[in-house]
């Protein structure tokens, strides 16, 4: 759902107050309702079905035509069930971005021995472009940030370019590939040093 845009209510209002004040009113509106109306904050139970919804829609576009639909079939059976996203929604590992009512992008992480592991981050194809990666990336540094970690780690499948390019542009180098068998795409591993005193 998409804020309205309240300036069509304003045609019969009383508009006589001074230039100077109607420009300052107008830059403080700017400043305090972001541009696009996307909230990124930490998932809660209600926010579950449009969790889901971000998996089922971003998986098969993204997935099918470099491992085809038996991989997505398995992964959205895997990591996108209800009780793994409820799971993950309880233990305060899931983020999402909400435009209105609706979960438009998602990100899940945790900590895995010596790292911090991003394990999803997804934003709706018709919304790409809009900088809702990169708010929902700079939400994951500073849950790392949080815990002390000093690296964040993840994956992604050899032949998502726009993968590659994103988290490559976040400043991630490649540390390994695996090869998973079974004619799937390597997993491409990549990691983002956290220095101390960096600001996120």
């Amino acid at each position: 759902m998409i804020a309205t845009n309240r300036e069509d209510e304003l045609e019969g209002a009383d508009v006589r107050r001074t230039r100077d004040r109607d420009e300052a009113d107008e830059e403080s509106r700017r400043r305090a309702v972001p541009r696009d109306h996307v909230v990124v904050r930490g998932a809660v139970g209600d926010d579950l079905s449009g969790v889901l919804s971000v998996g089922h829609r971003t998986w098969p576009a993204t997935y099918e035509p470099i491992a085809g639909p038996e991989y997505v079939a398995m992964g959205l059976a895997k990591w996108w069930t209800s009780d793994v996203i409820t799971d993950s929604i309880r233990k305060g590992r899931t983020l999402v971005a909400v435009e209105g009512d609706d979960v438009v992008g998602v990100a899940t992480f945790g900590a895995q021995d010596e790292s911090f592991v991003l394990w999803k981050l997804y934003v709706l194809p018709g919304h790409h472009g809009r900088g809702i990666g990169s708010r929902l990336m700079d939400a994951v540094v500073a849950r790392a940030r949080e815990g002390e970690h000093r690296r964040i780690t993840l994956s992604y499948l050899e032949g998502n370019q726009m993968a590659a390019r994103f988290y490559a542009g976040r400043g991630f180098v490649e540390t390994h590939r695996e090869r998973p068998g079974s004619g799937l795409p390597e997993s491409v591993w990549m990691v983002l040093e956290l220095e101390t005193g960096e600001s996120a």
